[in-house]
């Protein structure tokens, strides 16, 4: 049975995991501080030194065992088992903290820490704890294991069926992003072009800030629940 379309869609990014400890791309002593986006967040990064980029993947899959969701992960859990069948949250996180929040429809359109992929022949897994440049595939037993994560200047996952939801949802909220990561920072305009009501609930303005109708300037622990009952409130 085909799922219904969602009435209210959510973006998230890295600000929402953020006030669970885990660090954003930007922030000073973030995840870019040691190592360059080049270095471990591109193809060609991984082409030079698979080594180094599974070393740095290792430590962020450690790092988010380490933390739990926060009320804003929650607060987002609540609504949509409030209101079944219309909540879909698309992440950009690479996190699961939606998921152990509560949370069922979640897009992860830049893939996922939990998961993993070979190049060779696109098998895709549970990733274990640790990876290394020589695992093989499971499948076509190649050393071609990687983190199953959209890389910079590759095509992130769920477009055509993220696409169809924005352009049906009635509310369109962005959470925690800056507006600099394309095409997430488009969906703002591609949902208000279909009637939606825009809210972005932030830290500070984003890129894209003058495109939303309605702006919630604080800690998405604070702000996401808040908004939250007042959706449910009617």
């Amino acid at each position: 049975m085909a799922r219904p379309d969602p009435s209210i869609v959510i973006l998230t990014g890295a600000g929402i995991s953020a006030e669970s400890g885990i660090a954003t791309f930007r922030e000073s002593g973030g995840l870019w501080e040691s190592h360059s986006l080049e270095e471990v967040a591109t193809p060609q990064g991984f082409a030079r030194d698979p080594d180094l980029v599974h070393a740095f993947y290792n430590a962020r899959r450690a790092a988010v065992r380490g933390v739990s969701p926060n009320p804003a992960h929650r607060a987002l859990a609540r609504l949509e088992q409030a209101l079944p069948g219309q909540v879909l949250i698309v992440t950009q996180n690479v996190d699961d903290l939606h998921e152990r929040a509560g949370s069922k429809r979640v897009i992860h359109m830049h893939g996922e820490l939990s998961r993993a992929l070979c190049h060779a022949c696109q098998a895709r897994w549970a990733a274990p704890d640790l990876m290394h440049a020589g695992d093989p595939c499971p499948r076509c037993g190649k050393p071609a294991t990687r983190p199953d994560i959209v890389w910079f200047g590759e095509f992130p996952y769920y477009m055509d069926e993220i696409e169809t939801a924005l352009s049906a949802c009635t509310t369109f909220a962005a959470i925690g992003t800056s507006g600099q990561v394309w095409p997430a920072a488009g969906f703002v305009q591609r949902a208000r072009a279909t009637g939606a009501r825009c809210i972005e609930i932030n830290l500070d303005q984003s890129e894209v800030s003058g495109d939303f109708h309605e702006h919630l300037i604080g800690r998405a622990g604070e702000a996401v629940p808040a908004w939250a009952e007042r959706v449910l409130a009617g």
